[in-house]
């Protein structure tokens, strides 16, 4: 057998590889500051030249990958989406399986064509208002509607990010080991190679659910009488016990001040959420329920805060503030038809992740207060400005419905409820927006152009039938997981180039020995599992693709299967609230880690049995 020699560009590419991998572990930085890194580190070790480095950025996967997101983001605008779903949900009746069932199976098929974080969070207000209305445990719908929404991007080859660089990765592969395969040419996969792999395993999650959701899944239901409520009765219990709020009398020889200068919240760590300018407090002319720090606290202002109670009584003694009332005259005014009391999710890819409400200066931007932040089994609310946020982290948000609107279509935030008065729709584009995507579809499975400029022509034509803004096209696109992959590709090239691949498949067959087809998919789901778990499913599907492909040469296997199987194993990331969808679903749903492991084992089992299965018996 050849032997692979061990050189210094090698242990440069590990050396990168290694330090990547507990950077995205740990969460040192950003994902999109890694992947430049990358791009930077690896021509300046040497490892390759400065063109292979920046190849990334101009890639045919990335390139897709960002008008994917402008075509699903010009769907979402027409309300297309929105259309689907209601008439699906409204079929479903009221049976608990049947709605997980079709809801699941909804959001999957429209993952298949946009991001799966953008179906998950599309459904995600009406999954809680069907959860309500009909008394149904959220928790019983969301974690398979999530599960079946990362299943989703395996139904089309730009269904997931790691799919749509499945053929790049593959084809770069192929040509630097055209020697080894004899003169056989490249024959990439087409758009729905992957359809019965996906139809597959979006049948055995239903089925999954549909028998065991029972027993595996928690209930986190809404008690008696709160369903009514704008914000979810769990919230408003734990919000109860930690917060209070009430409304304080400025003494008339107090001297106007500025919010900045009084600096209530650091010095008694209360959040001002209203000031009224006269003792009736029902003139909105004269009340401000989303004041900044240039807001200005007068001689008898009527002053609402949030805290402990604790907090609240000291603010009074030491200013002199008259507590005349708890609760009722505030309630009165955050029930105000111009302001909204909601709760939004952090999703991964938001401004705000790893940053600080001060460092974004949120409340100043939006004009909307941040009450509470919930993360995990506490509930943060002193020094919220302080605090940096993570993805999953839950919002307890008190501002104007536009103000909230404003956050919703800048993607900062997902809400668990439809905002009132929101932005209508632009039915009248639903036309064009589907011409779009079917021109895009067109091009790309009967003519043959290729992806990406076939997705691009789709993306373009969104902005010029204004279906969707230039603006909001460039707003639309996830620049973090753009950077992310564009520093990932080169790195895949330096690991494959440098012979790195090469040599820990020949170390992986040193210790194994023989593989049959089964155990080489198998040992490779296994991989591409655990690594997409601790890492990223991008990281995963670049580091496993040359490594899995070395691997079927070395064992006589067809390469390409293997290959397909690091794209479809990616999109394994059941067992950890690690993947953006499980971060999303994860508060809403009241789930815990223990969750996530107790049904997703069972998943992954699954999940990975049917892929080697469908992949063995049919390609």
């Amino acid at each position: 057998m050849e032997q692979v020699v061990l050189t210094p560009d090698m242990l440069k590419v590990f050396a990168l590889l290694f330090s990547a991998i507990l950077i995205f572990v740990f969460d040192w930085l950003r994902v999109d500051v890694v992947g430049i890194l990358i791009m930077i580190l690896l021509p300046l070790s040497g490892v390759i030249n400065a063109e292979e480095a920046t190849s990334g950025l101009s890639s045919n996967a990335v390139v897709s990958i960002i008008a994917v997101m402008i075509i699903g983001a010009g769907l979402n605008r027409t309300g297309v989406m929105d259309v689907l779903a209601k008439k699906i949900i409204n079929v479903s009746g009221k049976s608990e399986k049947r709605i997980m069932i079709v809801i699941s199976a909804t959001v999957s098929f429209i993952s298949s064509f946009m991001q799966n974080i953008g179906a998950a969070a599309l459904f995600l207000p009406a999954v809680s208002k069907i959860s309500k209305t009909l008394n149904i445990p959220i928790s019983r719908v969301l974690m398979p509607m999530g599960f079946c929404a990362i299943i989703g991007g395996c139904l089309t080859l730009v269904g997931s990010s790691p799919l749509i660089m499945l053929n790049d990765l593959m084809r770069a592969w192929w040509e630097n080991n055209t020697s080894l395969l004899k003169g056989a040419s490249f024959e990439p996969l087409g758009l729905f190679s992957v359809t019965p792999i996906g139809i597959s395993l979006l049948l055995g999650a239903l089925l999954y659910f549909s028998l065991l959701g029972r027993f595996i899944l928690p209930i986190f239901k809404e008690k008696k009488g709160e369903k009514d409520k704008k914000v979810t009765s769990r919230m408003v219990e734990i919000y109860d016990k930690v917060l209070d709020y009430a409304l304080l009398r400025v003494p008339m020889e107090f001297n106007p001040k500025s919010l900045m200068d009084l600096g209530l919240g650091p010095r008694f760590h209360v959040t001002v959420v209203g000031i009224f300018k006269d003792s009736r407090g029902n003139d909105e002319s004269r009340t401000d329920l989303s004041p900044n720090r240039n807001s200005t606290i007068e001689p008898r202002d009527l002053v609402a805060v949030i805290s402990s109670r604790e907090n609240i009584e000291r603010l009074s003694r030491e200013m002199g503030w008259e507590i005349e009332k708890f609760r009722e005259e505030f309630d009165k005014g955050s029930v105000s038809p111009k302001y909204g009391l909601v709760q939004g999710i952090v999703p991964p890819g938001s401004s705000l992740v790893n940053h600080t409400m001060e460092e974004v200066d949120f409340r100043d931007r939006y004009r909307v207060n941040v009450l509470a932040v919930y993360r995990g089994e506490r509930v943060l609310c002193e020094h919220i400005n302080k605090i940096r946020l993570k993805a999953g982290d839950a919002l307890l948000l008190l501002g104007p419905w536009k103000k909230l609107r404003k956050i919703k279509k800048n993607l900062d935030l997902v809400f668990t409820q439809e905002l009132e008065g929101e932005e209508e729709k632009a039915p009248e584009k639903a036309v064009p927006a589907i011409f779009c995507l079917a021109l895009a579809l067109i091009l790309a499975m009967v003519f043959h152009v290729k992806l990406s400029i076939a997705l691009f022509t789709g993306a373009i034509g969104m902005v010029l039938f204004k279906v969707i803004s230039i603006d909001d096209a460039y707003r639309s696109v996830d620049w973090m997981t753009i950077f992310l992959l564009a520093g990932l590709i080169p790195l895949g090239t330096a690991f494959e180039k440098t012979g790195a691949a090469s040599f820990v498949a020949l170390k992986i067959v040193d210790m194994v020995g023989e593989f049959s087809t089964v155990t080489l998919l198998l040992t490779v789901g296994i991989l591409t599992s655990f690594f997409s778990l601790v890492a990223s499913n991008v990281g995963a599907t670049v580091l496993m693709v040359p490594l899995s492909m070395n691997l079927a040469l070395q064992a006589g296997i067809n390469p390409i299967l293997a290959g397909l199987t690091v794209g479809i194993a990616a999109s394994n990331t059941f067992i950890l609230p690690t993947h953006q969808v499980n971060a999303l679903i994860m508060r809403p749903g009241g789930y815990k880690t223990k969750d996530y492991v107790k049904a997703g084992t069972g998943m992954t089992v699954l999940y990975l049995t049917i892929m080697v299965t469908v992949i063995g018996l049919f390609y």
